[in-house]
């Protein structure tokens, strides 16, 4: 596919790209760190929204400020940070979803000595009328709040460009996911992981493009090829990825991954937007309404049932559930998804992640294992 060089290099450089786009554009560099944050306000106020994933580098400057059984997420997010690696940056948005995100915060508030620091504190438990009213006074605060930081002001008429923009990429995504669920030999689990992730760092208007044509060209692709029934299909789950060597251990052992549930994949691009009047209430009611993560509440078992549905709607055999160490909403949510896996005949496995993974061959033998158990 002649588009996947480019999102390999913008995924591999993925400051440097930050770096030019802001010197050839002249846009403002606005960091996020959870899906929650709604990308559609920052891009309305002329700015770009970039997504940090942790770091590459060794972790020793934030082993200052956090502890040890602090996740590496965040542990890492707040060593690019301390390092000056992300200097560029204009400012940097923190959703409340996790306690360990919400300490990020604070610390990152008290000494990072470049850009504007904005707190966007959403409701926890979404299951009421209030929750609603609350997420839209939130989103109305960040719009006043990003718009001082930034000088701009931001218009209805800019946030409805934003969300046509974000929903046709979500769209391109969710188009992908699906051509590649009835075909996994389509694109590798690797290459769909590098699309996503670089649709998290992409000048939103170019990627828009891309994505467009290389689901074309996955249709033309797949009209081609034969679907390859002997493949294990597997949904994956938890919380991030940040590991693309995990999906060709997979393949390489016989199984394909043909969905997943992460805030770095299918959670991303869950639920469009509504188009129309009142744009703020709009992008509210799709943060209200779409797939929750462990930092939220909406029910007891929701999510058990959508990765069930999932497994079900996606002929799946089995789950590989991804824990990111010291993840407490992940594994407090666990226990209970297994339980309801266990219900339905659901074969899951268990993986702690962390950075880095566990050695290929550990990996390869418990992958195989469990696929050889399908």
């Amino acid at each position: 596919m002649k588009h996947l060089e480019e999102f390999r290099q913008v995924v591999n450089q993925s400051f440097g790209y930050a770096r030019q786009l802001k010197k050839d554009s002249g846009k403002k560099i606005v960091g996020y760190v959870c899906s929650y944050t709604p990308e559609e306000v920052i891009l309305a106020a002329g700015a770009h929204p970039l997504r940090i994933l942790g770091t590459k580098e060794t972790i020793h400057l934030a082993d200052s400020h956090l502890q040890s059984y602090c996740c590496s997420l965040v542990r890492g997010i707040l060593e690019e940070g301390l390092s000056g690696r992300v200097d560029f940056l204009d400012g940097m948005v923190f959703p409340h979803t996790c306690d360990s995100v919400q300490r990020l915060s604070d610390i990152w508030r008290m000494n990072i000595p470049f850009g504007f620091h904005l707190d966007l504190i959403l409701p926890v438990k979404l299951d009421t009328l209030s929750a609603q009213h609350y997420m839209v006074d939130v989103l109305q605060k960040f719009r006043t709040d990003l718009g001082r930081a930034l000088q701009v002001d931001i218009t209805d008429e800019a946030l409805k460009k934003a969300i046509r923009t974000t929903n046709a990429i979500r769209q391109s995504i969710r188009a992908i996911y699906e051509l590649r669920s009835r075909n996994p030999r389509l694109m590798t689990g690797t290459d769909l992981y590098t699309l996503v992730r670089a649709s998290m760092i992409m000048d939103r208007d170019r990627l828009n493009i891309l994505l467009a044509e290389t689901v074309a060209e996955l249709k033309v692709k797949a009209d081609r090829e034969k679907e390859d029934t002997s493949l294990k299909r597997i949904i994956l789950a938890g919380g991030i990825c940040n590991h693309p060597d995990i999906y060709p251990m997979i393949e390489n052992a016989g199984g394909a991954v043909v969905w997943d549930d992460f805030c770095t994949g299918a959670r991303y691009f869950t639920e469009l937007i509504d188009e129309g009047a009142e744009p703020i209430a709009r992008i509210a009611g799709r943060l209200i309404n779409r797939v929750v993560c462990p930092a939220k509440h909406i029910d007891l078992d929701g999510r058990a049932r959508h990765i069930i549905r999932l497994v079900k709607e996606k002929n799946a055999r089995g789950v590989i559930f991804l824990l990111l160490k010291f993840c407490d909403p992940h594994a407090f949510d666990y226990p209970d998804i297994k339980k309801s896996m266990d219900e339905a005949g659901i074969p899951v496995m268990l993986l702690e992640i962390d950075d880095p993974i566990p050695a290929e061959g550990q990996l390869k033998t418990r992958f195989e294992a469990f696929l050889e158990m399908l």
